[in-house]
């Protein structure tokens, strides 16, 4: 078929590259215009389009696609269908209707749960042991259109944001290439999405990683696999940001057999401040520290102290002095 992509970041690039592995004519790829990357302001162009130079393919990054002049532009190319990748703009209706098949989404949840602009990075914020990756007939509501078709996987215990975008970039190229055929073929059944069922996340921000230590010890380890690597939990340790970029859940019973493990190997009497307000630290150990949550702890094994290398607790711990019952907030 002949088609028109629109995406802009690497989960978008993933689903291009395969796309064309597998012969299809893309006529056009539209993305976001190149912004200005760092002090230098240098101008940065998108995967998307590094990608679509790369084999030949006309770019057009119009700023507002919806105005009548690019919704003109988008007519010149004749495409058989559209293809939508975390494009980052809204289409008009205008734009839906233009292709013969459509405008189809590839979206990274299994919807309708998760609309929105960060579905991989909230399934793990959440806790959840699955998602996946639908392609959606787009309509002009926020990924409101009809099912096409859907693939589930787990998400693993150790599961990172970054981890589980690339495997549902390598996931959302796959589906695509299989659903094209099928759509041009007509043996794919749109399914209505349920509406009870539907729930919405936003975009990502730097003040969402920050860590209230009165919640449980989960759902703070929740939010550090969330958000790594971008924008990161953390916390502060005096006036210093402090992030932390992986911890472990330990249980009461875990606490103990910790302090008590430590105790024994270094042959000297664990200090601890078990049970007293979250945010305090409840144990040192030479690879690690525990902070008391509001139910729980939460042991931090790799952190990065403002303005220095991210690094394992271990290596933090020699050049930097903590004490149990240190407050972090």
């Amino acid at each position: 078929m002949k088609i028109v992509f629109m995406g802009t970041p690497d989960f978008a690039r993933s689903a291009l590259e395969k796309i064309i592995e597998a012969g299809h004519e893309v006529v056009l790829a539209v993305t976001q215009p190149d912004k200005p990357k760092g002090r230098s302001g240098e101008l940065q162009i998108s995967d998307v389009k590094a990608c679509a130079l790369e084999h030949g393919i006309p770019v057009f990054q119009p700023v507002r696609i919806r105005l009548p002049e690019n919704v003109e532009e988008l007519k010149k190319y004749d495409a058989d269908i559209y293809v939508v990748a975390a494009f980052g703009q809204i289409l008009s209706q205008e734009i839906l209707d233009i292709p013969k098949f459509g405008c189809v989404n590839i979206h990274a949840s299994i919807l309708p749960e998760y609309r929105g602009a960060a579905p991989i990075q909230q399934a793990i914020i959440d806790g959840k042991k699955t998602t996946g990756v639908t392609i959606m007939q787009m309509a002009a509501g926020m990924d409101t259109g009809d099912i096409l078709l859907q693939r589930e996987i787990p998400i693993t215990d150790d599961e990172t944001g970054g981890g589980l975008f690339d495997k549902l970039s390598v996931l959302g190229g796959e589906l695509i290439v299989e659903a094209l055929p099928k759509i041009e073929a007509g043996e794919l059944t749109p399914v209505p999405q349920d509406e009870e069922r539907a729930t919405k996340c936003g975009k990502l921000s730097k003040d969402m990683g920050r860590i209230d230590f009165e919640q449980d010890a989960e759902d703070i380890r929740n939010l550090v696999r969330g958000l790594n690597p971008w924008p990161s939990a953390f916390t502060y340790l005096g006036n210093k940001m402090l992030k932390i970029w992986q911890a472990r859940t330990l249980s009461e019973i875990d606490f103990q057999r910790l302090a008590k493990d430590y105790s024994e190997l270094s042959g000297k009497s664990a200090e601890t401040a078990a049970n007293s307000q979250p945010g305090a630290i409840a144990l040192l150990t030479r690879d690690s520290f525990v902070v008391n949550c509001g139910s729980d702890y939460l042991q931090i094994l790799e952190v990065q102290l403002e303005g220095k290398k991210r690094m394992d607790v271990k290596s933090f711990l020699l050049g930097n002095k903590l004490e149990v019952g240190t407050i972090l907030k």
